[in-house]
């Protein structure tokens, strides 16, 4: 005599092979993106600054998401793939990918600020807690024709704005790589 499975027992099965799949797809997406972090003091107040962007990229390019944390508000931050020497802040990420986007063309880089964000292309403002989410463009060969991991280092990053360029408190750096 055969034994035909209930309707109760395939939901079952279903299920489990849903959850299986779920939980590995997580896995994969969790280990596909690198966090880096920086404690910074600015002024009397103590940031712990958060950047998770993906580590490897399509070589030929590909749009990212990259997720912030613990930022000032009151201090504007580009996000975007830039060259880098040193640890964040030892030098100022130089030049990046797309060069300054005013336009919002290229999407290579994304500009978050309180005053102004979501009144310019690839612009938007901080979320609370100094969060942000910003898609942008990301490929190996930069615009002077140096290439990601030949050529140079490169990293996805946040620095200053340009109403405070100069300032390197808030350099982070997540290292990537192109494949």
């Amino acid at each position: 005599m055969r034994t035909v499975p209930s309707a109760r027992t395939a939901t079952r099965a279903a299920l489990a092979v849903a959850a299986s799949a779920a939980l590995t797809l997580g896995l994969a997406t969790s280990a596909s993106a690198a966090t880096s972090t920086r404690t910074i003091t600015d002024g009397t107040t103590t940031y712990n600054l958060s950047v998770t962007a993906p580590n490897t990229a399509a070589a030929a390019g590909q749009v990212i998401t990259v997720t912030g944390s613990g930022y000032n508000s009151g201090q504007g931050v580009y996000v975007s793939l830039c060259v880098v020497s040193g640890a964040p802040g030892a030098a100022k990420p130089t030049p990046c990918l797309g060069g300054q986007d005013e336009t919002g063309m290229t999407g290579a880089s994304h500009w978050v600020n309180n005053t102004f964000g979501g009144m310019f292309a690839n612009s938007s403002k901080f979320g609370t807690g100094g969060t942000f989410s910003a898609q942008i463009y990301v490929k190996a060969t930069l615009d002077d024709g140096q290439v990601c991991g030949e050529d140079v280092t490169c990293a996805v990053v946040t620095r200053a704005d340009h109403l405070d360029t100069n300032d390197r408190k808030y350099d982070v750096h997540v290292p990537i790589t192109f494949q």
